[in-house]
């Protein structure tokens, strides 16, 4: 077993696509991405699975149905599964989700034009 550490600045300096997000590791029955975001996502939800933004650099916005929750470098939060919620970007954002291995990016608008199917580990 080969265990290494990941440079988390190297990793993000590696890709410029946004809302694409990039293999770094796996935990358990997750992946650990990186993905950069950038203007407005979709609306969407995930029946199965909660999931984990962690801000690393920059400010994003998740938009809930009843709110919005401010994240800026170093906070999280984790979006319960069942809620819908709509990731937001003025400016480009880096962050760090942990995810099960089954979640599809865009949840139950699985499909749509920002859906990643086959995700690339860097």
């Amino acid at each position: 077993m080969d265990i290494e550490k990941v440079s988390l600045k190297e990793k993000f300096g590696k890709f410029n696509d946004y809302w694409s997000p990039k293999i770094v590791g796996e935990l358990n029955d997750s992946y650990i991405k990186l993905a950069k975001f950038k203007d407005e996502f979709v609306w969407h939800k995930h029946d199965d699975e909660d999931e984990l933004f962690l801000v690393i650099k920059g400010r994003l916005t998740i938009k809930l149905r009843d709110k919005d929750i401010e994240l800026n470098d170093g906070e999280l939060v984790i979006i319960p599964k069942g809620v819908e919620h709509l990731p937001v970007a003025e400016q480009e954002v880096q962050v760090m989700l942990v995810e099960l291995k089954s979640t599809v990016n865009t949840g139950d608008m699985s499909g749509s034009a920002m859906t990643v199917e086959n995700l690339d580990w860097i």
